[in-house]
């Protein structure tokens, strides 16, 4: 059955009772929210692992009567059918399957969407009305106080890409409340957005164009943290996909003129590499949250230590 995005993000009450989860549309950012949001929700009920599987041909129950239940996430859609979910359905464990739009799934999707112990969770670029429905329960949540003027500036000027437009929220109803004025807001976002984010596609020029590029583009905390987490995607990406051909699927399409380029980066490393660059993540969000005086530093450390561990 279908389900909304913000039916699970934004429903208190949302119960991931259902054995199959198939999260598609063509918003990355939002469907990688509702992987988390739903894997998050299952783990305040009881002690649940995350799994990764190629495809569910491969999958074996070994869920016995003491251990674990486990969140699958499938990789591939291959060998999906109804024989194929019949076949799985009485394990305990649950499965999530995240997949961008294209005809060629147009069929699968349609399974999950008919069969009832399955959720299909379609994700777009969020329209006015989903925007007003998060901006409203992140003022309810924080106790804020935000004028009209400010409240349809938001709505109409912020990211329609749901990290994006989250991270932003986040950063204006961090202010205190009388520092939240329509002229503050707009120093926010001074800096341009998408160009801000990509300062990752300079990962292969020389240190200095880097270093240059990015003082240019990050001038506060608030701008390595965008930085960051847009980079984390990526390094993410690289570090839990196992081939080329599975890095390439999950590369987003709106991303088709850097793909060339962002192969390229996944062709240059190997099982070491993604150790380090793993680590490289963990400790520079700990650093991030503990001291972010330094965050501009530490922001620019980050970008050369992945192009130094990237072509070491």
């Amino acid at each position: 059955m279908k389900i909304s995005p913000l039916g699970i993000l934004l429903n208190k009450n949302f119960k991931p009772d259902k054995r199959f989860y198939f999260i598609s549309g063509n918003e990355v950012t939002l469907m990688e929210k509702i992987k988390s949001k739903i894997i998050e929700k299952m783990q305040r009920i009881e002690n649940i692992q995350t799994k990764n599987i190629d495809t569910i041909n491969g999958f074996v129950d070994e869920v016995g009567l003491f251990e674990n239940k486990n969140v699958i996430l499938v990789d591939s859609l291959k060998g999906i059918d109804k024989e194929s979910l019949d076949a799985i359905k009485g394990s305990q464990n649950s499965f999530i399957f995240i997949q961008e739009n294209s005809q060629k799934i147009k069929k699968i999707k349609n399974l999950f969407g008919d069969d009832k112990d399955s959720y299909l969770i379609d994700c777009y670029e969020l329209d006015r009305n989903s925007k007003i429905k998060i901006l409203n329960e992140y003022i309810e949540l924080n106790k804020a106080k935000v004028s009209e003027e400010i409240y349809w500036f938001l709505i109409d000027k912020l990211d329609n890409r749901y990290v994006f437009f989250e991270n932003n929220l986040t950063k204006i109803l961090d202010l205190e409340s009388k520092e939240i004025t329509l002229d503050n807001i707009k120093k926010l976002f001074v800096v341009d957005e998408s160009s801000k984010q990509k300062i990752f596609f300079n990962l292969l020029k020389k240190n200095k164009e880097i270093v240059n590029v990015y003082r240019d583009k990050i001038i506060n905390k608030d701008d390595v943290s965008d930085l960051y987490y847009y980079s984390k995607f990526f390094c993410q990406l690289i570090v839990e996909c196992e081939s080329e051909q599975e890095y390439s699927r999950k590369i987003p399409l709106y991303l088709f003129k850097e793909k060339n380029f962002l192969v390229d980066i996944y062709r240059k490393y190997n099982s070491k590499k993604k150790r380090l660059l793993l680590n490289l993540l963990l400790s520079t969000e700990n650093n991030l949250r503990k001291q972010s005086e330094l965050s501009v530093i530490f922001g620019l450390r980050f970008l050369l230590n992945i192009k130094k561990i990237t072509i070491s």
